[in-house]
């Protein structure tokens, strides 16, 4: 049987980087552990921030304090995705998972092993901004050599600041020659593709998310919600996103907030700051009509005629609020327009 992606990436961390390097300690745990998912003052692997847990990592790298307490210094999730064919937005499926550690003012490692795939340029992108806006720093790597020289810099705090500012330089430059070459340096050409307006300070990123996404267990949706919704508010770190949900309603929010609050999923997109989650009840303008459509699908994937039907009625609602003809309307009774 081929081995998991996650024993692949802890096997290949412990034989490459070892156990321990200078002062600093790798914790990792087997596979099928559960221990990983533990807050990491309780001796897990998944960082807390504001009472909102991020996914679990793969990794840790820490020393000890007086106190004999452990004293964090990288989280690292890794996965063999580009082996596994994976190209598209699969691969920010997991970015968030090293976000808690960037949001306490650590390293967060996102480690794709390499393989077939190529790494999106978008992740640099994100990595970027996320270096840039949180209290820590965020590498997308896909060589241990670079987590080794991390490392070996961990007392020496200039050269280590000038190594981790080199590299998201050479993020930045990554992600804008592929910028260049795919959009021509035109955001508003990125965001007619990628589902998305601005409007004033705001950016409103739409997806055909259904209620079932967050609930059935078999659905990888909330993963690729989630890493979706990084994408807009890192690409657009100084506008508040408004994270639209067309086959949704109000009460479906509701629903969602009372069943699925222990999920991490939904708390991520629920208390992630400057991003509000919006649904067909918070646009005003429209007819009654379209509602009705939206919710003849609101259960069905989009797919086939579901699909066509959500990109047709979609994007009357997209030109609405570009024109000024539908206005949003937020819960607290905010109302944007055009």
């Amino acid at each position: 049987m081929a081995e998991s992606s996650d024993a692949l990436i802890k096997n290949e961390i412990i034989q490459i980087l070892g156990f321990n390097v200078g002062e600093l300690h790798l914790k990792v745990f087997p596979q099928g552990s559960n221990d990983d998912q533990k807050l990491v003052e309780n001796g897990g692997l998944t960082f807390s921030v504001d009472g909102v847990n991020y996914g679990s990592c793969d990794a840790m790298w820490f020393t000890e304090n007086e106190e004999g307490h452990e004293a964090p210094f990288i989280g690292l999730e890794g996965t063999d995705c580009l082996s596994r064919k994976s190209a598209g937005n699969a691969q920010y499926q997991r970015f968030h998972h090293a976000l808690g550690a960037v949001k306490k003012g650590l390293i967060g490692i996102y480690y794709l092993r390499k393989g077939a795939c190529g790494i999106q340029p978008d992740l640099y992108g994100m990595a970027v901004n996320a270096s840039r806006t949180e209290k820590g720093y965020y590498l997308i790597v896909n060589d241990l050599s670079v987590v080794k020289d991390i490392l070996l810099l961990y007392s020496k705090q200039q050269q280590l600041t000038n190594y981790l500012d080199e590299y998201v330089d050479k993020m930045e430059r990554i992600f804008l020659d592929a910028f260049k070459k795919k959009y021509n340096n035109n955001w508003d050409k990125f965001t007619s593709k990628r589902s998305s307006l601005v409007i004033g300070n705001y950016i409103i990123k739409h997806a055909a998310r259904m209620v079932r996404n967050f609930t059935d267990s078999s659905q990888r949706a909330g993963h690729i919600a989630v890493g979706e919704m990084y994408l807009t508010k890192y690409f657009f770190p100084d506008l508040q996103v408004l994270y639209f949900f067309p086959k949704m309603t109000q009460h479906d929010l509701n629903t969602l907030d009372r069943t699925k609050s222990t999920d991490k999923e939904w708390s991520l997109l629920r208390n992630e700051k400057n991003v509000t989650i919006i649904t067909i009840d918070n646009i005003d303008g429209i007819q009654q009509s379209i509602r009705d459509t939206f919710f003849s699908i609101k259960d069905i994937p989009s797919k086939d005629q579901s699909l066509t039907i959500y990109n047709e009625n979609i994007k009357d609602i997209m030109k609405g609020l570009s024109t000024g003809e539908y206005s949003i309307v937020l819960n607290d009774g905010t109302k944007i327009s055009k």
